[in-house]
């Protein structure tokens, strides 16, 4: 894509957000209560950002044996077994990056099952590790309709973590701060919204390639000003370039939505397959996920408890197939990818029919690949670019293009 010069402003963005770490210090995972967190006093850190590091940079093939030798098994998620083998053998690619030595230690630590139960799993044996408390979201699960009552689970179990968080941190949390924090995550995720709605244009900006990179702050900084401020220079960009008809793809003959998770260790190589097809990877649910329409800086905790139950991951396949129909409209799709990704069957939402039914609901042609987020001895290279370019090819035909 044209050079954002956002992109360059992100970089010390997250060169400040990782060498800025300090006492008390929370863990969090990516769709976990981090306002209440900040709200609190706390710093935050993702180990889910690191886990995708440790994909991006193509080390996670080194550290997930050695989760193994811990009894971790080989088709469970690939973010914890890299992140747990990599603090095995006391490595992280923030050293190389930004100098730190380790991962930060945590004062407290907090998981919101929503996305799968693996982070309990991941974030247990971290509290044991650093003999720090940790405490557990657990929602209501695969959800078709959300009802008030599960509102009101939610809300009572992120009361009891105020508590303890008050406990860790030695002071009351205010309404005040609480207010601000949520506040600031709304026009965060309205922004984060409004750069990937630019997509909906023809030619598109931006591509999925491209959102999993700016996608950065509104999982790390959200509830903050630098996320706000970062997004509204991404918009402005994107915008400018819709207006002059810049395309992220140079010739944008056919507009794909990838449902599922990113291969980290691909992103450039897919990038460059797309490309040289003609493709332009317009949505995805994936980056979507942190698209948050409910936050109320009036009604805190409920609106909280709402957003972080509500998304895709958690409901039912007839959500999703709804979900997803209003993507592919949105976004005037051709095909749809599902990234069956062998160790996160929870992200995976093509094992269930639901290909088959939204084919048939709108038309629209779907393929699967077989690959990982981050466990690349699950991919077989040569066979998903013949996969990927013989279904470009079927849609280009289909379109009369080809």
């Amino acid at each position: 894509m044209p050079h954002l010069q956002s992109q360059q402003s992100l970089k010390l963005i997250l060169k400040n957000y990782f060498t800025g770490f300090k006492s008390p210090l929370a863990w969090c995972t990516s769709a976990g209560p981090a306002e209440i967190l900040r709200a609190l006093g706390f710093d935050v850190y993702f180990p889910e950002n690191h886990g995708a590091l440790l994909g991006a940079s193509r080390t996670a093939e080194k550290y997930i044996p050695r989760a193994h030798q811990e009894g971790f098994g080989g088709e469970i998620c690939s973010y914890l077994t890299s992140d747990i083998g990599a603090w095995r053998m006391k490595e992280t690619p923030l050293t190389k990056a930004y100098g730190l030595p380790s991962v930060p230690k945590p004062d407290l630590i907090v998981y919101n099952t929503n996305q799968c139960r693996e982070v309990a799993d991941w974030f247990n044996f971290f509290a044991e590790e650093f003999d720090c408390p940790v405490f557990g979201i657990y929602p209501p699960r695969h959800l078709e309709e959300i009802h008030q009552r599960d509102i009101d689970n939610v809300v009572g179990q992120f009361e009891d973590l105020i508590l303890l968080g008050e406990k860790v941190i030695g002071n009351k949390m205010t309404d005040a701060d609480l207010m601000e924090t949520v506040l600031l995550s709304k026009r965060g995720s309205q922004l984060w919204g409004e750069v990937l709605n630019t997509a909906q244009t023809t030619p598109s900006p931006i591509t999925f390639f491209d959102g999993t990179i700016l996608m950065a702050p509104i999982v790390v900084l959200r509830g903050t000003q630098i996320c706000v401020d970062f997004y509204q220079e991404v918009l402005e960009e994107l915008t400018q370039l819709s207006s002059e008809k810049i395309s992220a793809v140079a010739k944008e003959d056919v507009r794909i939505y990838w449902e599922g998770m990113p291969v980290w260790g691909r992103l450039k190589a897919f990038s460059q397959l797309f490309a040289n097809n003609n493709a332009a990877v317009v949505a995805s649910t994936y980056c979507n996920s942190w698209i948050f329409d409910d936050f109320d800086e009036n009604n805190p905790l409920e609106s909280l408890a709402l957003a972080y139950t509500q998304i895709f991951i958690n409901r039912g396949e007839n959500a999703k197939l709804d979900m997803m129909k209003d993507i592919i409209n949105n976004f005037n799709i051709d095909g749809v990818i599902f990234h069956d990704s062998k160790t996160c069957f929870n992200n995976s939402n093509n094992r269930f029919g639901l290909p088959k039914k939204l084919t048939d609901a709108t038309g629209i042609s779907c393929v699967t690949i077989e690959g990982d987020l981050n466990d690349m001895r699950f991919l077989s290279d040569g066979q998903i670019e013949t996969k990927l370019e013989t279904f470009i090819d079927q849609i280009g035909s289909k379109k009369g293009i080809y």
